[in-house]
C-alpha cells in the first residue's frame, strides 16, 4: 500500500509525476491524431483529452509542437476582438489564424538555423524582421500576443511590403489601404502573413511528405467558456481557423484541438458539417480501463502486475458478490479520471487501516466518498447555464433509484413555480420533459430499453417520449441515498433521511446538496433575455469600434451620446418582479434598431459612408432586426448560438 499509486487527477501533474509519461495508454483517438487522420478530439471531462495533448507535447509526437492553453485573460481578449464587416465567428477565426501564423513563423525561423546555410532565404529573413518589429521573437504571454494581433489586424500597420510578397496580394488592393470593410482589409493582411510563412517553409524544403508537420495543439478551452454568444464565437472561430491551416500551409503545419463534449455539442454554425471527418470521440471500454489500472499498478510497484494479481491479490476478487473491476467500472462514468480517483480512494482506505492489501470494506468505504465526489463534479462540469440543478437533484434524494417519468413529472411540478420564479430567464425551457432530457444527456439518468439500462454514451438516441422507466446512474446513488429500486414503500420522497452506512455523518444529504455547485446542461435563456443580451453586446461592439474610429470630433460625440442613451434604456434586467415582458423587450429592441439606423443615415449624409463605424451601425441594426424576426442580413453578431 505504501508504494501503490494510480496517478494524479489532472494530465499535467500526472505527466510530471511520470505515470502518464511512462504509462500512457494508446487509444484509437490518440493514434488517429498522431497519424494526422483526425484533428478534433472531443470528450467529456476526465476522458483523457488533455492526457493525449500532454503526451504529444511531451515527446509523443516525433516532430516539433507548440501548445496553446488560453486562460481567462486570453479568453477576454478573443471575446472582445471584432472586425466590422465580419460575423463574430469569422472575426475570431482571424485572431486564431494570426496566433497560428506567429507560432509557425517562430518555428520556421528557428528551424532555418538547423539547415546550416551560409545565408537564410529572403522569406525567412523577412519573417525574422516581422517578428522582431512586433515583439514576437521570444514568445511571451499569450494575452500579450493576442493584444498585438488585435492591434495589427484592426489597423493598417501590417503591410505586405514588410514581407516583400506583393505577389500574394489579391485584386482587392493594398492590404494596408482603404479598400473594403475593416474585416476585408484585415483578411488581406493576414493572407499576406500566411503566404510569407508558407513561402519560408517552401524555401527551406519543409513542405514534403518526409518532414513531420509542425503541430499546434490547443487545449483547456473550458477555462474560457462562459456559454454566451461570444464564447460560442470564440470556439467556432478556433475551429474555422484550424481548418484554414491546412489550406494556408499545406503539409508544413497542422492543428489538433481538444474540446470538451458539452462545449462542442453546444455549437451551432453553418459549417459544422465540414468537421465530421476531422472529429474523433473518446470512448473507453471496460477492458481498456482495466488495462490502465494494471499498467499504473505495475509502474508504481516497479514490477509487472498481472490481471489475476491485481484483482485477486491487491484488490478483493469480489465486492458485494460482483467481480471487482466490473463493480468499479459500473459505479463510475467509464473514463480514466474516474477510475484513477476510485482506485486511489480504495488504496487510501486500506492504507489508513494498515492493511497490506485492499479489502471489500475498503472498496465499500471508497464507494461512498467517490459517489459524493462525482455528484459534486457533475455539477461543476456543467457550471455555466444550468443554475437550477440543485433543487432538481433534491427531488431524487432518499427515494428509489428506479424513477418513472410520470413520477418525476409530479415531483417537478411541485417545485416548478418556485424554480420559475428564482430562474425567470429560463422559464420557456424549464419543463419536466426538458429536465429529463438534460439529466440523461449529462449521464445522471439512464433509460430502460429492452432488458438493459442505457446511459448517455451507450446510445446516440435521447430519451424518447414513450420511454417511461428511468434509472439513476449507480455512480450517484450512494450520495443521494438511493439504496433500493423503489426507496420508501409509498414511492414518495422523504427529505432529510440519512441512510445507515453513509459517511456524510452529521451533515445530511439535503445539507450536502445545498453545497453542490450547479451546472449547465445546454439550456438557453428565454428569447427576450437573449435579445437583451445580444443588444448589450451589439452596443459594446459599437463602443469599441467608435473608440478606434477616425470620426470628426462632433460626429464622434454624437454617436457616443446615442450609444450611451441606448445603454441606459436596456439597463433593465429580466429579474423576478421587474415587470419586463417579452413584448416590452421587442418594443425596446425595435427602438434601438431605429436609433442605430438613424445614426447610420446621419453619418452617410455627412460623407462618412466608408468609415468602419458607419458600416458597423448598419451591420448591428441588421443583426438585431434578424434576431427580432425581421429582414435577413449580415451583422456583427455570432451565428453560432442562434
Amino acid at each position: 500500500m505504501k508504494k501503490l499509486f494510480f496517478g494524479r487527477d489532472d494530465a499535467e501533474s500526472d505527466f510530471a509525476d511520470g505515470l502518464l509519461r511512462d504509462g500512457f495508454q494508446s487509444t484509437y483517438a490518440s493514434e488517429a491524431v498522431l497519424a494526422g487522420r483526425k484533428s478534433l478530439v472531443v470528450g467529456r471531462k476526465g476522458s483523457g483529452k488533455s492526457a493525449i495533448c500532454a503526451h504529444l507535447a511531451g515527446g509523443g509526437y516525433p516532430g516539433h509542437t507548440a501548445l496553446i492553453t488560453p486562460d481567462d485573460a486570453a479568453g477576454d481578449e478573443i471575446r472582445r476582438f471584432e472586425l466590422q464587416g465580419l460575423t463574430a465567428d469569422t472575426a475570431k477565426s482571424l485572431i486564431w489564424r494570426y496566433l497560428f501564423a506567429v507560432h509557425a513563423a517562430q518555428h520556421v525561423t528557428q528551424h532555418a538555423d538547423t539547415h546550416k546555410r551560409w545565408r537564410a532565404p529572403g522569406s525567412v529573413r523577412a519573417l525574422k524582421d516581422f517578428l522582431q518589429a512586433n515583439d514576437e521573437s521570444d514568445g511571451g504571454r499569450l494575452t500579450d500576443r493576442l493584444r498585438r494581433g488585435t492591434r495589427l489586424l484592426q489597423s493598417a500597420t501590417l503591410s505586405v511590403k514588410m514581407f516583400g510578397f506583393e505577389a500574394s496580394v489579391s485584386a482587392g488592393g493594398e492590404p494596408g489601404g482603404s479598400g473594403g470593410s475593416e474585416g476585408a482589409q484585415a483578411t488581406r493582411r493576414l493572407d499576406a502573413l500566411e503566404a510569407g510563412v508558407r513561402t519560408a517553409f517552401e524555401d527551406l524544403g519543409c513542405v514534403t511528405a518526409r518532414e513531420k508537420p509542425f503541430l499546434i495543439l490547443v487545449d483547456q478551452l473550458e477555462q474560457v467558456w462562459q456559454g454566451d454568444s461570444d464564447s460560442h464565437a470564440l470556439v467556432t472561430g478556433l475551429l474555422l481557423g484550424a481548418k484554414h491551416v491546412v489550406a494556408a500551409y499545406g503539409h508544413a503545419v497542422r492543428c489538433a484541438l481538444f474540446v470538451r463534449a458539452d462545449i462542442y455539442d453546444a455549437l451551432n454554425f453553418a459549417d459544422g458539417d465540414k468537421f465530421r471527418s476531422d472529429e474523433v470521440r473518446i470512448t473507453w471500454s471496460p477492458a481498456a480501463l482495466r488495462a490502465l489500472a494494471r499498467a499504473r499498478a505495475s509502474l508504481s510497484l516497479e514490477r509487472p502486475v498481472s490481471d489475476d494479481e491485481l484483482w485477486d491479490g491487491v484488490f478483493p476478487r469480489r465486492v458485494v458478490g460482483e467481480c471487482t473491476p466490473d463493480y468499479l467500472v459500473r459505479r463510475s462514468l467509464a473514463r480514466p479520471r474516474d477510475i484513477i480517483q476510485f482506485l486511489t480512494l480504495c488504496r487510501d482506505a486500506a492504507d489508513r487501516s494498515g492493511r497490506p492489501t485492499i479489502q471489500e470494506d475498503d472498496v465499500l468505504e471508497a464507494t461512498e466518498q467517490f459517489s459524493r465526489w462525482k455528484l459534486d463534479d457533475l455539477a461543476k462540469e456543467y457550471n455555466v447555464g444550468f443554475p437550477f440543478l440543485r433543487p432538481v437533484f433534491a427531488q431524487f434524494e432518499n427515494a428509489g433509484y428506479a424513477v418513472g417519468r410520470n413520477e418525476f413529472t409530479t415531483r417537478f411540478d411541485a417545485i416548478r413555480d418556485n424554480i420559475h420564479e428564482r430562474y425567470s430567464a429560463y422559464t420557456e425551457q424549464l419543463t419536466a420533459t426538458s429536465v429529463v432530457d438534460a439529466l440523461y444527456g449529462i449521464g445522471f439518468l439512464g433509460v430502460c430499453r429492452g432488458n438493459d439500462v442505457v446511459y448517455a454514451g451507450d446510445s446516440q438516441w435521447p430519451v424518447q417520449p414513450y420511454e417511461e422507466n428511468l434509472r439513476i446512474h449507480p455512480c450517484f446513488r450512494p450520495a443521494l441515498g438511493c439504496r433500493t429500486p423503489r426507496g420508501a414503500s409509498d414511492g414518495t420522497v422523504h427529505a432529510g433521511r440519512v441512510h445507515q452506512g453513509s459517511m456524510v455523518g452529521a451533515q445530511n444529504h439535503a445539507a450536502f446538496l445545498r453545497n453542490v455547485s450547479t451546472t449547465d446542461a445546454g439550456f438557453q435563456t428565454d428569447r427576450h433575455v437573449r435579445l437583451l443580451e445580444e443588444t448589450a453586446l451589439a452596443l459594446s461592439r459599437l463602443q469599441r469600434q467608435l473608440a478606434r474610429s477616425g470620426l470628426p470630433a462632433a460626429s464622434h460625440t454624437e454617436v457616443q451620446e446615442v450609444i450611451e442613451l441606448l445603454n441606459d434604456q436596456i439597463d433593465v434586467l429580466p429579474i423576478p418582479g421587474s415587470g419586463l415582458t417579452p413584448s416590452m423587450v421587442d418594443d425596446l429592441i425595435g427602438e434601438v434598431i431605429e436609433r442605430l439606423a438613424q445614426s447610420h443615415a446621419r453619418l452617410n449624409d455627412l460623407g462618412l459612408r466608408d468609415e468602419p463605424v458607419t458600416r458597423r451601425l448598419a451591420d448591428e441594426a441588421r443583426a438585431l432586426r434578424r434576431a427580432l424576426g425581421g429582414a435577413v442580413g449580415g451583422g456583427g453578431g455570432s451565428d453560432s448560438s442562434s
